[in-house]
């Protein structure tokens, strides 16, 4: 007889642990037949030991397998495809891909995730549209794909419990952080989505969750790895994350960034990202030869305004009144139908001098303090706060030209933080054009490898 202080005691002595007592662990806790206590034993006992891929293996299909799993009509095999970030500041390249992949022939039901701490969530962005419901059924979720191609939603309550539990207690004991737990909760969702294919954006750098490119390219092979064996054709990029993708940060403003790039204005790291995470897609899919021209297809996509026209579809299928979402998408008085922030202030750079750096890190974490982001899991978020960068890496600035426009309510920055915000900008001596270091590409490396 298998029995639950049996198995913390044989992984907390370094054991592995076979697919039976994997099996009997997630069952418990997706029964809820098992103490938060010994859950919570079991995951720092993981934490500590760690496991062998066989181990990470199971565990992610039994969490996978705790609910219900998607199916989809015959005629989609091979074209279903979803994206994770494992979260940044100002990252609303879902917003953009979800839709640039239905318009290439994907079928992408991409389940999303609330921001936490200073990471921004891709739900909250969109609910900062009036009428957007994240919360669609199954059969609802089947329509829309039928309908528009993609839909960005939220996890259901049948949908991996597994997971909802295991994440919670991770939370509470300080094992977020450990690789094989990671991999299970991130891969269990996408195969629970019966995925074709899954591209993983992994992050690395002072505002993400690894600082540097050797510890984020582990997480990236053990994500790449499990979802391979779980048949679902899975790559990999590494994407820096010190200054923030785009301009814009904070749910509202992020809104609109999207949309201004959905019309063919969008900045050049924001569509670096999309092209090369949709480009992925469209080759493991055999809808591109290879990624360049995958790449190509994707800003086609977007430039030429099909994706736009799938953004407005699913926002209309999701809930957004025809009127409202016609608008978004074709005017550029995005305020009439957004929530404005009742005050905006410019703040003005202190010196002459060139742009060497921009920390997103601590702007995000300002921001999160002003209502834009959540400590705690069920905080609201104030969707209107954000702010807008007005200068780019390596430009020129004057003493007293403004840099960054800041969108508050009341009460507004703190001393204390008004002097962060000042931090965030970095200037060096200007020098000549021929001088100046080009941008480094937000994706340093790529991890492809076939199941």
């Amino acid at each position: 007889m298998l029995s639950i202080p049996d198995l913390i005691r044989k992984k907390r002595d370094g054991e592995e642990l076979s697919d039976e007592e994997i099996r009997f662990f997630i069952r418990a806790v997706a029964s809820k037949t098992i103490q938060d206590c010994q859950t919570g034993a079991m995951l720092m006992a993981i934490w500590l030991k760690g496991m062998v891929s066989t181990e990470i293996t199971t565990l992610t299909r039994e969490m996978m397998s705790s609910g219900e799993v998607m199916s989809w009509p015959e005629k989609w095999r091979g074209l279903v495809v979803d994206k994770h970030s494992t979260g940044g500041v100002g990252d609303k390249v879902s917003l953009v891909l979800a839709p640039a992949l239905a318009a290439c022939g994907c079928k992408v039901p991409m389940i999303s995730g609330r921001g936490l701490a200073h990471t921004g969530g891709t739900l909250d962005k969109l609910e900062s549209i009036p009428g957007f419901n994240i919360y669609q059924s199954a059969e609802q979720v089947l329509d829309i794909l039928d309908s528009v191609g993609c839909c960005i939603v939220g996890q259901t309550e049948t949908l991996v419990p597994a997971d909802r539990v295991l994440y919670a207690l991770r939370d509470a004991t300080s094992t977020v952080d450990s690789l094989p737990l990671i991999t299970g909760s991130i891969i269990s969702k996408k195969g629970a989505e019966s995925l074709s294919a899954l591209v993983l954006d992994v992050k690395f750098g002072r505002a993400a969750l690894y600082k540097d490119l050797q510890s984020a390219k582990e997480l990236a092979k053990r994500l790449v790895e499990a979802g391979n064996r779980l048949g679902i054709r899975t790559a990999a990029a590494l994407s820096r994350m010190d200054a923030t993708i785009g301009r814009c940060v904070g749910n509202s403003l992020e809104v609109i960034e999207s949309l201004e790039t959905l019309k063919g204005n969008g900045p050049d790291d924001l569509m670096e990202l999309v092209s090369t995470l949709g480009g992925i897609l469209l080759k493991e899919t055999g809808l591109a030869s290879d990624l360049s021209e995958g790449r190509k297809k994707i800003s086609e996509a977007v430039i030429g305004g099909a994706a736009l026209s799938r953004f407005e579809d699913m926002m209309k299928a999701q809930g957004v009144a025809p009127q409202t979402a016609r608008s978004l998408c074709s005017t550029s008085d995005y305020f009439s139908v957004l929530k404005k922030a009742k005050h905006q202030v410019e703040l003005q750079a202190p010196a002459d001098g060139l742009v060497l750096d921009l920390d997103g890190l601590v702007l995000a974490q300002v921001l999160q303090k002003l209502g834009a982001g959540r400590s705690k899991a069920n905080e609201p978020v104030n969707h209107s706060v954000g702010a807008e960068l007005l200068v780019s890496l390596g430009d020129p600035v004057q003493k007293g030209s403004p840099w960054l426009r800041l969108h508050y309510d009341d009460p507004g920055p703190s001393p204390e933080q008004s002097d962060q915000l000042r931090k965030v900008l970095v200037l060096g001596p200007n020098m000549p054009a021929r001088n100046k270091p080009a941008r480094q590409p937000l994706v340093a490396e790529l991890l492809i490898t076939d199941p």
